[in-house]
């Protein structure tokens, strides 16, 4: 694996591509690159039958320009890498960062690939491949560019075999924080690899883990306990520690979901010190609003019935005229 550190001070960890597999995806290329470029100069020659020998000349070198230069050029550069033959092999053109390739890195790659691959029949691009740490030809180096693998096989997971059932809590108070990685994935592959071992090989290696992993926390192997049981119940502790704070912080955020879950929008929690606080538990639904019971209009006395008052009319006197007005009442 080669550690890229990209802008954001990312260390990715990617594997170059090694001679063998860039020289099968480089084939592939160069295969249907020829196909395709027979076919198109036969159609071409006769479709240039009747033309000169300066423009026949044109159209063969124009025609091995665009497609042996500048095919592979536009083809990495609208695939951000991806070949066809690097896209069979599993193998992908990257800068050296680890970002998509652009128009100028495909094109510096593409212009140093004819003098490494078609000219020198891939002679130089096999030694330079060779000699670098990283398995880059010249036109990586001067483009800038990695290609790495994708397609990485997963690597078979061994289950480290438990400890002695008299050594169980016995490393309960070990300090691990000392305790590199590397070092556990040394010792991780030793446990799991300790039967394929020769037993002077296997002891000696166990001898030697064992006194690292004492040097880095302070706590030697009880009396009578050999190396390879000592590791063994080093490593059990700590995978008890590590599944004991996953379990934790599951439960945590269980909890949490579940007192975000209680509240119920739309419904006021009652107070702390009322007794439906206490009568209602969280879990509970919550109480349903009964439907309001009618309520019968108020009865209003009718108004009480006043006799009309008659009008009398004034005597008129004798002799007087009348005038047909009646004095109000």
């Amino acid at each position: 694996m080669s550690g890229l550190v990209t802008g954001d001070a990312v260390v990715l960890e990617l594997q170059p591509a090694r001679l063998p597999s860039r020289a099968l995806a480089v084939l592939i290329d160069l295969v249907v690159v020829w196909a395709a470029y027979l076919l198109i100069t036969l159609g071409l020659a006769v479709a240039t039958a009747s033309l000169d020998e300066a423009a026949v000349m044109a159209v063969s070198v124009a025609s091995f320009l665009l497609l042996l230069v500048g095919a592979p050029i536009a083809v990495e550069t609208l695939s951000h890498g991806r070949s066809l033959g690097k896209l069979a092999c599993g193998l992908r053109v990257v800068r050296d960062d680890g970002g998509p390739i652009r128009f100028r890195h495909a094109l510096v790659r593409g212009a140093m690939g004819v003098v490494e691959i078609l000219m020198t029949f891939g002679v130089v691009a096999c030694v330079s491949s060779l000699v670098s740490e990283r398995g880059r030809r010249l036109g990586d180096v001067f483009a800038g560019t990695l290609v790495v693998r994708e397609r990485i096989p997963a690597a078979r997971v061994l289950a480290v075999p438990p400890p002695p059932p008299w050594l169980a809590g016995r490393f309960a108070g070990i300090d691990l924080s000392a305790v590199p990685e590397a070092l556990w994935l040394e010792i991780r592959q030793y446990l799991t690899r300790a039967r394929e071992l020769d037993p002077v090989v296997g002891r000696r290696l166990a001898e030697r883990l064992a006194d690292e992993l004492v040097a880095r926390t302070g706590t030697p192997p009880p009396a009578g306990v050999p190396a390879d049981a000592y590791l063994a119940g080093v490593v059990a502790e700590r995978q008890t520690r590590d599944a004991r704070r996953a379990f934790a912080s599951a439960g945590a955020r269980a909890g949490a979901g579940a007192g975000a879950g209680a509240m119920v929008p739309g419904v006021v929690p009652p107070a702390v010190g009322s007794s439906l606080a206490f009568a209602l538990p969280v879990d509970s639904p919550p109480p349903v609003a009964s439907a309001p019971l009618p309520v019968a209009p108020p009865v209003v006395d009718p108004a009480p019935v006043v006799d009309p008052v008659p009008v009398v009319a004034p005597a008129v006197e004798s002799g007087a005229r009348p005038t047909g007005f009646v004095p109000p009442a």
